[in-house]
């Protein structure tokens, strides 16, 4: 055989190999071939390896539509996702994309515009209807989380970074315990309450940081201050952290992302207000450039990938489920890791009170 302009594997008369080449190269019947194609577990590993071997040295595509009607599966799956150019959301994306790969399922991406009920209802539909196996649905707002419950039945569903009713499985970092971290952290290092700039007030991982904190400082019996809400955006932060440094009492700030986070640092510098000997800051996300901020950024990693990658393995567990009538798995959360940086100290109130004599 000759090798095509693609790379695949053809006889002289231009025709690509077929299953039936693969069979003969590695000695064995094409129902052989076809059960390692269609991952049965009744093939012996040395078999399975020689008919790998031999279609990798063909060049042989399995035929996915054909495949699809023996297994009654596409290995498609659809991710709906909004605003990729996020960390977060891109991150996840990565993870997914990844572990479906590995898992040997191709990825159909519907990026919408807007998060709201009939926009990911539309799209969950729309890959449905393109015969998917299964869908995830990056979840970032609470109409987002509302659109999964009118989804098409007989279509397994995974939500990530969500909390949607109807037992629809959910994967995602635990933002209450994260925001925790942050919130304890503080009060640990001697500071009266912490201050929180929150994200958008339809986000549901702003919800879940802000309740986290809010019984951070409850359970620890310190003063609850009013949250400043922002958008994700460091010119959020920045505004808001302008009004932060006229407030003396503001000595520890937790801020819901690590954007924000860099817009308050600058607002601070601004107003003479010095980080961390005056004022306390940790960000949630750990995003690459948390490091290099100055001063290096405290903050609450979120660990995207391992997010990404579970949520695939939760919906291919689940797709199985759905075909074998076995009970459907449930989903799960992310530890997030506190990380000390230098944009935390101890209190000392006589320095603080300094600043504003």
């Amino acid at each position: 055989m000759d090798v095509d302009g693609g790379g695949r594997a053809v006889d002289r008369s231009g025709r690509a190999a077929v299953m039936a080449d693969v069979g003969r190269l590695a000695g064995v019947s094409h129902q052989t071939v076809s059960r390692v194609i269609n991952g049965s577990r009744h093939v012996r590993p040395a078999t399975r390896e020689r008919v790998l071997a031999a279609m990798r040295e063909l060049g042989y595509r399995p035929n996915s539509i054909a495949r699809a009607l023996v297994t009654g599966r596409s290995q498609t799956l659809g991710v709906v996702s909004f605003d990729t150019t996020l960390y977060g959301p891109a991150s996840t994306l990565f993870g997914i994309e990844r572990a479906a790969h590995e898992a040997g399922y191709f990825i159909i991406v519907a990026s919408l515009r807007a998060l709201d009920r009939p926009s990911v209802t539309e799209a969950v539909g729309r890959l449905s209807l393109q015969g998917v196996d299964g869908i995830l649905v990056i979840v970032s707002e609470q109409a987002s989380a509302e659109g999964l419950i009118a989804g098409p039945s007989g279509v397994p569903m995974v939500a990530v970074e969500g909390r949607p009713e109807q037992g629809i499985p959910v994967v995602g970092v635990d933002q209450c315990h994260g925001a925790g971290l942050a919130t304890r952290h503080l009060l640990e290092l001697g500071h009266r309450t912490v201050w929180h700039i929150t994200g958008p007030v339809d986000s549901v991982e702003s919800r879940e940081r802000i309740r986290g904190w809010e019984v951070a400082l409850k359970e620890a019996g310190a003063p609850v201050p009013a949250p400043l809400t922002g958008d994700w955006s460091a010119r959020s932060g920045y505004f808001l952290g302008q009004r932060l440094s006229r407030e003396p009492g503001a000595t520890a700030i937790f801020v819901a992302g690590d954007q924000m986070a860099l817009g308050l640092l600058r607002a601070m510098h601004e107003h003479g207000r010095s980080v961390p000997e005056e004022v306390s800051v940790v960000g949630f996300d750990d995003i690459p450039e948390a490091p290099y901020f100055t001063p290096p950024l405290t903050t609450v990693r979120q660990d995207f990938g391992e997010v990404g990658s579970r949520s695939l393995r939760l919906l291919v567990r689940a797709i199985e489920s759905q075909q074998s009538g076995s009970r459907p798995p449930t989903g799960s959360l992310v530890a997030p890791e506190l990380m000390v940086r230098a944009s935390t100290a101890t209190y000392r109130a006589e320095q603080v009170d300094a600043g504003f004599m």
